[in-house]
């Protein structure tokens, strides 16, 4: 039921905002917002993703856009009812701008504005067709002995990248990869998928056999397509890597597969990309307006130098490249790493009755699922949230409407929930010698991913094997070095192992630029993740969006895609908007455009 004293006051706000910004009244407009106010802004305002901290932040920005932007028509959404909570009053907002049609949340407290979320949702006049603007497709009259569908498809096929160029290019097949050429080819941009696996999903179905998703099907859902309403909550990797190819022929997308990206040259003189590919053993030269790297954290396996390695008798696989269990019953087995994959493999290896022990370097944050949903997704991607109106789309909006100012104290609360309701979980774990913290500031598992540290687990198995000694973990220390038999770690324990499997992750999409373009051209954009919070690998100074993302760079023609499917799914919508834009030759003022930060994570 819509709580009617919410929706007034969003409603009363909201008017005098949009009064204020129409008289160009960036003064009046201020006395809307509270001191310690935050606007976030995807494309809509600046295009840019971008966080506004304070008044003074909001000001300069609309005293240098709003003779651009000319916004309008603010309004509730009425369709997700607002609500009230002590203080704070919230709901889904409407507006539209010059070129746009915008979407978006705003917190109250305390009658001002505390938080501010502006999307540009579709250009004006390029709006991705739906149920109400479906192309006819009945061919009739003169027209029946046009070419089908088969022959335009197989046509298409045939002529990108060969007589025709594409006008964006993504390396990269993955889910990301494959949702952002979904949305191009909605609004009707030119799009080439380059993926080196032989097949869409290629990136999933070749990890180890036992992997699954661990997120809940609502939080992955892709565009346009939803999954079948009976799909189970968690799905086997192989099963969502079927559900890839499918989409990717459903939404009929260019995909190479088979084909990977050698080189890249901008030419300045043409502002297009000259891009090298072999496929299938040819080499191929594409030259498309916008590259798009779409590689994710998975670009190449970090496997340590260890002194040793060349002595070691035994089996040593990067976690990429371990096919599962089969074949290592019996031997003694060392699982170097303790994040997610990590604890899959050590839990199936165990569950085989494998001796297996998994060496934890630092301490790692663990999660039940069932905790994980109710008191940190259960909001936004959840049967209960679909029930009040919050889809997964919807659910995307209300993610991205904290700031990440904001967002370790958010995340928090439902950390120290969990805590509290799975202390006994906790304690047996922690007592069985396992390292345990809950994240950067006690922000858990969202925390630690957007600050570059991926050792978390949302656990389905492994926590229990290591409370009842099934899984043997070695806490504290890491590898010195390998010897025929054994790994010796820094602190002097020596393992038998007659197999190694380096759960150690991989390299960043940076590294990924210095091989394909040039180092020069990766250390002149630094860090492409973290948002400069200081914490764990995530050096400042505080950006307060994550870095290089989604956005335009310091680098004509080049952007950036990836992260986790409830990410690639979210933040699509704005990097497609800013591609199409651009093909169209739409001005697009980019407001505070991110500095490059030096680095030497390569």
């Amino acid at each position: 039921m819509q709580d009617t004293s919410a929706a007034d006051e969003i409603q009363d706000v909201l008017t005098g905002l949009g009064e204020a910004l129409a008289a160009r009244d960036v003064d009046r407009a201020l006395t809307f917002f509270a001191e310690d106010c935050y606007w976030r802004d995807f494309v809509s305002f600046t295009w840019n993703m971008i966080t506004l901290e304070g008044q003074d932040a909001i000001a300069d920005m609309l005293r240098e856009r709003l003779a651009d932007v000319q916004p309008d028509d603010w309004a509730p959404d009425d369709t997700v009812p607002a609500r009230q909570d002590g203080a704070v009053t919230e709901g889904f907002i409407r507006f539209s701008t010059s070129v746009a049609h915008g979407y978006g949340y705003l917190r109250l407290r305390d009658g001002k504005i505390w938080t501010l979320l502006t999307t540009a949702q579709d250009l004006k006049g390029h709006e991705e067709p739906g149920s109400l603007s479906r192309p006819l497709g009945l061919v009739q009259d003169e027209q029946i002995g046009e070419p089908t569908w088969t022959d335009r498809r197989d046509a298409e096929r045939a002529e990108l990248g060969v007589t025709q160029q594409p006008y964006v290019l993504i390396v990269g097949g993955g889910h990301s990869g494959i949702i952002l050429a979904a949305r191009l080819r909605q609004l009707g941009v030119p799009a080439l998928i380059v993926e080196k696996n032989e097949r869409a999903g290629d990136n999933w179905r070749k990890r180890y056999k036992t992997l699954q998703l661990h997120n809940p099907i609502w939080e992955n859902e892709l565009p346009y397509l939803s999954f079948p309403d009976n799909w189970p909550i968690y799905m086997n990797k192989d099963k969502f890597a079927d559900w890839l190819e499918s989409y990717t022929n459903v939404m009929e997308l260019n995909f190479w597969g088979g084909a990977e990206a050698t080189s890249a040259r901008f030419d300045e003189e043409t502002s297009t990309w000259e891009v090298e590919v072999e496929r299938h053993g040819e080499k191929v030269t594409l030259r498309p307006k916008q590259l798009v790297m779409s590689t994710g954290s998975h670009a190449r396996p970090t496997i340590p130098d260890l002194p040793g390695r060349d002595v070691f008798e035994g089996i040593q696989q990067h976690s990429s490249e371990h096919p599962g269990p089969d074949g290592l019953e019996g031997k003694k087995v060392v699982v170097v790493g303790s994040g997610t994959s990590a604890h899959d493999i050590a839990a199936a290896l165990a569950a085989r009755d494998v001796d297996v022990t998994m060496i934890q370097r630092s301490p790692t944050y663990v999660v039940k699922p069932d905790s994980f949903n109710k008191h940190v997704l259960g909001a936004l991607y959840s049967q209960e949230a679909a029930a009040n109106g919050v889809t997964p789309e919807k659910g995307d909006i209300l993610a991205a409407s904290f700031p990440y100012a904001l967002f370790f104290d958010v995340q928090k609360a439902g950390v120290d929930k969990i805590r509290e309701i799975d202390a006994e979980f906790y304690e047996e774990l922690g007592n069985s010698g396992f390292l345990l913290d809950f994240g950067p500031r006690d922000g858990g598992l969202f925390a630690r991913a957007i600050t570059g540290v991926n050792n978390y687990y949302i656990d389905v198995g492994a926590a229990q094997m290591i409370i009842d000694g099934r899984l043997k973990v070695a806490s504290g220390s890491g590898v010195k070095e390998l010897r025929e038999r054994s790994l010796i770690l820094e602190d002097g324990r020596e393992l038998d192992a007659d197999a190694i499997i380096y759960a150690t992750g991989f390299t960043s999409m940076k590294g990924a630029i210095a091989d394909l373009i040039s180092p020069e051209v990766a250390e002149r954009l630094g860090e492409i993740s973290g948002i400069g919070s200081g914490e764990g690998t995530d050096p400042g100074p505080w950006e307060g969006e994550i870095r290089n993302m989604w956005k335009p760079v310091d680098q004509e023609g080049l952007w950036f895609h990836g992260a986790l499917i409830a990410h690639a799914r979210s933040y699509s919508r704005y990097l497609a908007l800013q591609l199409k834009a651009r093909m169209e030759g739409m001005p697009t003022p980019t407001y505070r455009l991110e500095e490059a930060r030096d680095s030497s994570l390569v």
